[in-house]
């Protein structure tokens, strides 16, 4: 347990200079791109002077070199302190993170849970019959999980069950007369909004997830201790899921660590499709309006999500593999 700990202690600190390394670059980043939080306010208005820029640019500190810019920002996210967005409301960054938040991760994480509900039992199974019918017809699956856009499939699924058969709404979070609704009522009308956003997210990691899930299936089975269980005379039962799918698993920690960033990254276009609230749409305005603050607002949401990921990874990793916890190598 000493070195488990002393293990995350050295990889927390780690993340945290990782951590600095991506704020300095996505700043960079972001400021070299064309275009200014100002065009939005003097390009499209035919008063607007060069002086009118000039004066906004200094409401908004963007006159000073871009190392005071960023040595001013971090001495406020020191604080937790996002700043204040230029978007022209010039409300808390934070604040509009955070009431976008709840629908997003919301979202991701039922995505989640369902996945991990399909594909694990896929992906034993398809091991356990590899070659049969259930494999062959879940590799299919795979491949058009693989090959089908998750755009695309949007649109296929607004056409069929929005257009041509409209049994489910094809925008928004909820319908006009929501605040009407029963409570039990306005359940259904969110469940029937968000039904196929989540079916989208779901596909589309069910796909990988699954068939990750059976290669290392399929690498665990041919390992010389499950020969040994089923040579004891062990049921098939007990092999499989008590001796072979706890070693399994361990990959599939990895990925799940691995998979947070895209709780961001993957809503930007589905919840831009759907003209749902959330964060991904958030971050796509911010960028169109080169909304400086908000975009490192959501850039360090991110990459928190990814180191934390990362570490949690390790944590869950050693938690499932004794041999971590013991300080030697898991692939021995």
């Amino acid at each position: 347990m000493l070195v488990l700990v002393r293990a995350i202690a050295i990889k927390t600190l780690w993340v945290a200079v990782i951590l600095l390394g991506i704020t300095v670059l996505s700043f960079g980043v972001i400021h070299l791109a064309p275009g200014s939080p100002t065009d939005l306010q003097t390009t499209l208005n035919p008063y607007a002077t060069a002086e009118t820029r000039q004066r906004l640019e200094k409401i908004y500190g963007l006159d000073r070199p871009i190392h005071v810019q960023y040595l001013d920002w971090l001495s406020r996210m020191a604080r937790f302190d996002f700043g204040r967005s230029l978007s022209g409301d010039n409300r808390l960054v934070w604040d509009k993170i955070k009431e976008r938040l709840p629908l997003t991760i919301g979202m991701n994480i039922i995505s989640l849970i369902l996945t991990l509900s399909i594909a694990i039992p896929i992906g034993v199974i398809a091991a356990n019959k590899q070659g049969g019918l259930f494999d062959r017809a879940t590799t299919v699956l795979v491949f058009l999980g693989f090959a089908m856009p998750g755009f695309w499939l949007a649109l296929l699924l607004m056409l069929a069950f929005g257009i041509s058969w409209p049994i489910l709404p094809i925008s928004g979070m909820t319908s006009l007369d929501f605040a009407q609704f029963s409570p039990l009522e306005k359940i259904v009308d969110l469940l029937r909004h968000l039904a196929m956003p989540i079916f989208i997210y779901t596909f589309g990691s069910l796909a990988g997830m699954s068939r990750f899930m059976r290669s290392s299936m399929l690498e665990v089975l041919r390992q010389d201790y499950i020969l040994t269980a089923r040579a004891k005379g062990l049921p098939e039962r007990v092999v499989i899921f008590k001796h072979a799918l706890r070693n399994a698993l361990l990959p599939v920690i990895t990925i799940l660590g691995l998979s947070l960033p895209g709780l961001i990254g993957g809503s930007v276009i589905i919840e831009s499709i759907y003209a749902l609230p959330g964060l991904g749409q958030l971050f796509y305005q911010a960028v169109m309006s080169r909304d400086y603050p908000l975009i490192m607002g959501n850039l360090v949401l991110g990459a928190v999500l990814t180191l934390g990921g990362n570490l949690l990874a390790d944590v869950g990793y050693a938690l499932a593999d004794p041999r971590v916890r013991a300080g030697g190598d898991s692939d021995d």
